[in-house]
């Protein structure tokens, strides 16, 4: 069952027990890739409503792939979207029924286009506060002085102050200056909501990174040991070359690779052609077709000669197991960006990053490499992350060294 089909549904039946948006969603563009949440792989054919003392709310899973749908909207229409959280778990076999209490107050606080429901149930409402057009900051603020002073009215200071109100707002305003930023996971609940089956295969795909990873550090040792000979003796400057990149939900680490560069590079020659790459303006510059452009430098002045044998042979990635076997990437999924790009990512283009774990190879280094433009790129990062299975990794995995030996799109 599509999120769509599970939309649809929710808005009939919300035209006869729940007011609710009177608009039908839109269609989805070739952009935004259609999502099937795995929370909702053992979703029954019934809408999940719970009845709680005359408000109906959505049941848990249907309420994690309503926010999950909203993003998509909100990426799609850039109108920013609050989720507010009310939280009484610490209150000890009473959550529920002091949940159950401030049910109606978060009814009648809210508007009829909002979404209410379970976020975790028996101890989490949540609210869904959507299409925000205002400043998001203020906005937060007033809702949430106007719910807690709904709440103080109507219950009492004793059971108010027991419920935690959080509140969350999507898209998120990166800051690339803070290091220790990462995206606030309340937002992506949906993303960890797996069956049984779905964790049985994620705990495969580790053990798979753990051991391909340290079986591959071994038998390669003697090949990195010559390739650090020779970076050593041809050019000054360490072996390594450790690069802050970002993860699964934007967390930072040192992504390890082959020094390729001579030292003390400027960073700013591959910062303004990303940023230009990404915004589609290179063709246009080299007088090329956008099939013709390519996402990295070509002729670049700053690498070695060693160090331009390494990238087209790829041979420079190979301390990247160290990364697989530290757990900061996987064998297979999208590379994972530097800052300066993320910085100038879309909405949409974040999802790459935040769905899930970063890479050695994936489904676009082995569908052209550098030659695919970036949408396009995104696009089958999206795509694997959608309908990521062990197979398609084996699958992945296998075609890579072909890839790889063609040097299609490698500089």
């Amino acid at each position: 069952m599509t999120l769509l089909s599970i939309s649809d549904k929710v808005q009939r039946l919300n035209r006869s027990t729940i007011t609710m948006r009177n608009q039908e969603p839109k269609a989805i563009s070739p952009v935004e890739l259609p999502i099937k949440p795995a929370a909702l792989e053992s979703q029954p054919k019934a809408i999940d409503v719970d009845n709680v003392r005359g408000n109906r709310i959505f049941g848990e899973d249907v309420f994690h792939a309503m926010l999950a749908l909203e993003r998509r909207r909100a990426e799609r229409s850039g109108q920013p979207f609050v989720l507010m959280l009310l939280d009484a778990h610490q209150r000890n076999g009473s959550s529920k029924k002091l949940l159950n209490q401030a049910v109606g107050v978060v009814t009648d606080s809210a508007r009829e286009t909002d979404l209410i429901g379970w976020y975790k149930k028996g101890a989490v409402i949540g609210v869904i506060f959507t299409q925000v057009t205002a400043d998001a900051p203020l906005v937060t603020e007033i809702l949430r002085h106007k719910v807690s002073t709904a709440l103080l009215n109507a219950l009492g200071e004793t059971t108010a102050k027991a419920i935690a109100i959080s509140v969350h707002v999507f898209p998120e305003d990166w800051n690339k200056n803070d290091s220790s930023w990462v995206a606030d996971s309340k937002l992506y609940s949906d993303l960890g909501r797996h069956v049984p089956r779905k964790k049985a295969s994620l705990a495969v795909k580790r053990a798979m990174d753990v051991a391909g990873s340290a079986i591959l550090l071994i038998l390669l040792a003697p090949v990195m040991a010559v390739i650090a000979l020779c970076v050593r003796l041809t050019s000054k400057g360490p072996v390594l070359f450790e690069q802050e990149r970002l993860g699964q939900f934007a967390a930072r680490f040192k992504c390890l690779k082959f020094r390729t560069m001579y030292t003390n590079c400027d960073a700013k020659i591959h910062q303004v052609y990303i940023q230009q790459f990404i915004a589609g303006i290179v063709a246009d510059q080299q007088g090329k077709s956008p099939e013709e452009t390519v996402y990295k430098i070509t002729n670049d002045p700053r690498i070695t000669f060693v160090g331009r044998f390494l990238r087209k042979t790829s041979l420079d990635e190979l301390p990247q197991f160290w990364n697989v076997l530290r757990g900061e990437m996987s064998l297979v999924g999208p590379r994972p960006p530097v800052p300066y790009e993320f910085e100038i990512y879309d909405v949409w283009h974040r999802r790459r990053v935040l769905e899930v774990k970063p890479g050695i190879t994936g489904l676009w280094q082995v569908s052209g490499r550098s030659r695919t433009q970036f949408d396009d790129m995104v696009r089958l990062d999206l795509r694997y992350s959608q309908s990521w299975s062990l197979w398609l990794d084996i699958k992945i995995l296998f075609a890579t060294p072909g890839a790889v030996w063609s040097g299609t799109g490698a500089y």
